[in-house]
């Protein structure tokens, strides 16, 4: 029977389809690309001179804001185009009421203004009196009963009549809720006391004391404190305090709202979601908010959230996604603003995020940028055969080919070019040239970072696209730059007959460094993988040849195979290079290196020196798994080893937010993350932030880098951020 079951069992799980499992390729393991909930925020600018104080919603998801000035709307908005709080003029007499509130009946609009409760849902029909002086809320506890207060004084009315009040000593009401669980009782709520008050016998008794109260919430049957210096307040059924919160985002709290299963918090410092295992998800900086001054929470009927700042509203969208979507939506973005001369391009000159400004920005990396959104649609082309993924690859592999012939310098790639006019001035400190062709300026002083990558793509365009063109071109791109190198003396040589600043894989200059120098190691191990791929696709024994001298000869086997635990500062007594090149960890390094380890691997000479570079990749992987950064995971699955970060990699991928504008966003003073000791890598914190809460970054920075100024003058292209971990977890199944 046991047997039977486990047949059916397998059965089920081949005809459905299961969620994880084993690929074909290496047997490894594999995320199913299910269904996910993407966040992302819509926001809506108010440049009145008035005071937002309130909001609601209605059955047909019409949003209202109140202002001192009267009431307000929103008119257009989506992702990444903000929209703007306006004026409404919808019923064109509502602008005679003096209102002070708004609530919702019924998912239908209720006002109050300083005589009446009224609304324009049910025909006009509702419109009572609540004998209230100088009214300031209200709380609707049936169709026609409301619980409405001033600063001091509670009344409740019905039909239109008091039937009873209550004065609070004198203080000033914040605000009061009506219980959840229990229907007839409400809790208002001062800056010093909660009071419990019961609808139907008047009876209204203190509670608790306090101080420095800010918002009140009901939350899983307990009663919620947001204190304006303390944190989160939990109560018990006898009011007595349980706990209290303080390890979050912000301590200067405004607002706190129990929404489905999590408890949303509003601070001068944006919004939080807390769920009931205390895990939090931070929603501050323009990425999320007009600004991070938040007055007011509610939930939209289909689990979005509004929230109302100061400035403006934004509504938080949670939608269902797969990171197929996610890809297609990163291609539009990409195509659509970051595609210059076919390169891989930010786009900067924006002012406060607004995409309809700016400009494409020509880069030192051009070639380093580009040769990663290149390698997204070549593993793309792989995966789907798609002719648009073809064509991409054909235009980036052209703008690719250009850095060499735009220069007059054989098997040299530029760092950029542009049109004459682009630079005022050509030489000086950026070294601009006039190309040979009319109207075109290059860049010269092209590193080892942008050679690295011109190797890993022509390589993996050169193995997986099935296009002989671009295989030749790839083929031909790749001898022609190792050839260079060969020929100078293992460095890359510039116009001027000098080798550029970082070009320099001769061992006169990598082993010049002390062992414990990054660039000894990581020298050693991109000069290899290059050879390596330049004979793979070649043939020519020159590389081979070259290769071998440098490893057996020189000691480069020995350099690249360095643990990285051996990797630290300079000492006072080594040169002053050295000192430049170890003041703490390098990222950009990390970057030169995986991309190298394509190479270095895929194309290994002889099975025993893969199974060598085996164990120095999985070595630096585990140095790199606290920042859990999706493309160093996905490519270390590219060993066949079953523990490569797979879950941390889906994580990077889902998380990455939906806007790439680089806003200013400031971690460095919450209260919810644990510091740890300076150290040489700059980890800050203990456990990295979600990307969502960080600055947009590439895969060149410090994941734990938690500050960023960018003030929303650029947006980075998803090319290189999302599409090359994407496309190469798809190639490698890793990701189905």
């Amino acid at each position: 029977m046991k047997k039977l079951t486990l047949i059916l069992l397998i059965f089920l799980c081949l005809f459905l389809g299961c969620k994880s499992g084993k690929n074909q390729k290496q047997n490894l393991p594999y995320h199913e690309d299910i269904v996910y909930i993407q966040d992302y925020a819509v926001k809506y600018k108010y440049d009145g001179d008035g005071v937002l104080l309130n909001m609601g919603i209605d059955r047909n998801e019409n949003i209202q804001i109140l202002s001192n000035k009267g009431l307000l709307r929103l008119t257009n908005g989506e992702l990444l185009w903000p929209g703007k709080v306006v004026e409404d003029n919808s019923y064109r007499f509502m602008s005679d009421k003096n209102i002070v509130s708004i609530e919702e009946v019924d998912k239908q609009f209720v006002y109050l203004d300083s005589k009446h409760i009224f609304s324009n849902a049910w025909a006009g029909s509702l419109f009572v009196e609540h004998h209230v002086v100088n009214p300031k809320g209200f709380v609707p506890y049936q169709k026609d009963a409301f619980i409405v207060y001033s600063n001091s004084v509670v009344n409740f009315v019905q039909g239109g009549k008091v039937v009873w009040n209550k004065e609070l000593n004198g203080e000033t009401v914040l605000s009061i809720i009506q219980s959840s669980s229990k229907p007839t009782t409400f809790y208002a709520l001062t800056s010093a006391h909660i009071y419990q008050g019961d609808v139907l016998s008047g009876e209204v008794k203190e509670v608790y004391v306090g101080d420095a109260l800010a918002a009140i919430t009901e939350y899983q049957g307990k009663l919620v404190l947001a204190h304006h210096k303390k944190g989160l307040i939990y109560l018990d059924d006898n009011f007595q305090k349980i706990r209290v919160l303080d390890k979050l985002p912000s301590l200067d709290l405004t607002y706190v709202k129990s929404i489905g299963n999590d408890l949303w918090v509003g601070s001068k410092a944006g919004a939080f979601k807390i769920n009931s295992e205390d895990q939090i998800a931070y929603y501050a900086s323009k990425r999320w908010l007009v600004d991070d001054s938040v007055l007011k929470i509610s939930a939209m009927g289909n689990d979005d959230v509004l929230l109302l700042t100061e400035k403006g509203l934004s509504q938080i969208v949670f939608k269902e996604m797969t990171l197929a979507d996610k890809a297609t939506f990163y291609e539009k973005q990409v195509r659509q603003r970051h595609i210059r001369n076919g390169f891989n391009a930010t786009v900067r000159g924006m002012v406060d995020g607004n995409l309809g400004m700016g400009y494409m920005e020509d880069s030192d990396n051009d070639g380093l940028w580009t040769s990663m959104y290149l390698g997204s649609q070549v593993f793309r082309y792989a995966v789907t055969k798609d002719k648009e993924a073809l064509q991409n690859c054909r235009e980036s592999l052209d703008a690719m080919e250009r850095l060499f012939t735009i220069n007059p310098v054989k098997g040299f790639a530029a760092r950029s070019y542009e049109r004459t006019g682009h630079k005022e001035l050509l030489g000086g400190p950026e070294h601009w040239l006039k190309s040979h062709e009319e109207d075109w300026d290059w860049k010269s002083t092209t590193s080892s970072d942008e050679a690295i990558g011109h190797i890993f793509v022509y390589g993996a365009a050169a193995e997986l696209i099935d296009d002989v063109e671009v295989k030749q071109q790839a083929i031909r791109l790749i001898d022609s730059m190792m050839t260079h190198i060969i020929e100078n003396d293992m460095y890359l040589v510039d116009f001027d007959g000098k080798p550029t600043l970082w070009g320099r894989w001769n061992p006169e200059y990598v082993n010049s460094f002390a062992k414990n120098i990054g660039d000894r190691k990581l020298n050693s191990s991109n000069i290899i993988a290059m050879l390596q791929t330049a004979y793979h696709f070649t043939k020519k024994d020159v590389f081979k040849d070259k290769a071998y001298e440098l490893m057996d000869k020189h000691g480069y086997l020995e350099n690249l195979m360095r643990p990285m635990s051996d990797i630290a500062k300079a000492g006072d007594s080594q040169d002053d290079l050295s000192q430049l090149l170890s003041t703490h960890w390098n990222h950009s390094d990390d970057e030169m290196y995986f991309l190298g380890y394509w190479g270095l691997y895929r194309y290994a000479f002889t099975d025993e020196l893969k199974l060598k570079y085996k164990e120095t990749i999985l070595d630096h992987w585990e140095a790199e798994k606290p920042e859990k950064d999706g493309l160093w995971n996905i490519m270390t699955a590219l060993t066949g080893v079953s523990e490569f970060g797979l879950g941390d990699a889906v994580w990077y991928l889902q998380k990455y937010p939906l806007d790439l504008v680089d806003w200013t966003i400031t971690n460095s003073n919450r209260k919810d993350i644990q510091f740890i000791e300076e150290n040489f890598r700059n980890q800050f914190t203990k456990e990295v932030l979600p990307p969502s809460e960080l600055r947009i970054s590439r895969h060149n920075a410090n994941r734990f880098g938690l500050d960023g100024s960018g003030d929303g003058r650029s947006e980075c292209s998803a090319g290189d951020i999302w599409l090359l971990p994407y496309w190469m977890g798809r190639y490698l199944e890793v990701i189905k």
